[in-house]
């Protein structure tokens, strides 16, 4: 996760962005907090992903084959 801090600069420069606009420095630096965030934010999702099991109404575990070898592959 994502420290508060930089969050909280991710909407400041936004901000910034949208009201007068970002200097050199300021907008490589949001494309570097963005960036951190989406690698963060597909991290989380990958790990609850391998994580979940998918079953169906009567009860048959119908979770994708891939994503049962890939879980496979982390216990191992």
């Amino acid at each position: 996760m994502l420290s508060k801090e930089k969050i909280a600069r991710i909407n400041a420069l936004s901000k910034k962005s949208k009201s007068q606009g970002l200097t050199n420095e300021e907008t490589q630096e949001q494309k570097a907090l963005r960036e951190e965030y989406i690698n963060t934010f597909r991290a989380s999702m990958e790990n609850t992903l391998h994580s979940v099991t998918i079953v169906d109404p009567e009860g048959n575990d119908v979770t994708p084959e891939k994503l049962k070898e890939q879980k496979k592959n982390l216990k191992h």
